[in-house]
């Protein structure tokens, strides 16, 4: 029997795993500007929402669990701008930009659902 994680079964960690793999396939044929300026940025953003996802499954109280679901949520934000100029300077077209803008949006959205659950109370992030 496979050992799964308990992080490995959130909606939203299967989402911003699916977010993160399209930006690896995306910048590995980046243009070679794009390459030196913000490939690497947006690697490690995209994937720093995984990382938190995870790490922050793992914690053993709700204020360390809402920290790095927090942290997530900042990293998708940085994600955003990246994006932006990945779109403006060609890199990707319009309906990439937005699937992945959208994803983005998603995984903030479900994270904010979750920090709220650990908080008690409906708060919107």
């Amino acid at each position: 029997m496979k050992y799964e994680f308990d992080f490995e079964r959130l909606e939203v960690y299967q989402l911003a795993l699916e977010f993160v793999d399209e930006i690896f396939t995306i910048l590995k044929k980046a243009s070679r500007d794009i390459q030196f300026s913000v490939s690497d940025q947006l690697r490690r953003a995209s994937l720093s929402i995984t990382n938190n996802i995870a790490e922050g499954s793992g914690k053993a109280t709700p204020k360390e669990k809402i920290q790095f679901y927090g942290f997530a949520i900042n990293s998708a934000r940085e994600c955003i701008p990246m994006l932006t100029l990945c779109l403006k300077q060609h890199e990707i077209d319009v309906e990439k930009h937005d699937s992945l803008r959208e994803k983005c949006v998603r995984i903030c959205s479900m994270l904010g659902k979750l920090i709220s659950v650990f908080r008690g109370r409906n708060n919107e992030i």
